[in-house]
């Protein structure tokens, strides 16, 4: 079965760097696609950067030029490299997943994933 782990977050001054990771298992990078997405108390889920299954990458507004996603065939892992990080990247971050081979259309940061990590929490302090 599919199965998503997160990891890699923590606490970090502004303008400082994390990375995440996610360890994935039960499918084949081919043909899924993957995101993160970061949520806060009160506010809703906001899609932080994705990557499909031919390798494409996106970006949320907020985050672009600041993180890179990108992902490992062979240790079958998710990334997120986030630089200069600002207080308004404090978040519980998630990595989702979803069936959707070469061709069939982007998944993009909606509502399409179908897999969900359990988060791993990043606080950026000023």
């Amino acid at each position: 079965q599919v199965q998503l782990v997160e990891s890699g977050g923590g606490s970090v001054q502004a303008g400082g760097s994390l990375r995440l990771s996610c360890a994935t298992s039960g499918f084949s990078y081919g043909t899924y696609c993957m995101a993160w997405f970061r949520q806060t108390p009160g506010k809703g889920r906001e899609g932080v950067a994705g990557i499909e299954s031919d390798g494409s990458t996106n970006y949320g507004d907020s985050v672009k030029g600041r993180f890179t996603i990108s992902k490992d065939y062979v240790k079958k892992t998710l990334y997120l490299q986030m630089n200069t990080l600002k207080p308004e990247d404090t978040a519980m971050y998630y990595c989702a997943a979803a069936f959707r081979p070469i061709g069939v259309g982007d998944c993009g940061l909606g509502h399409g994933y179908t897999y969900w990590g359990q988060g791993t929490q990043v606080t950026v302090s000023s």
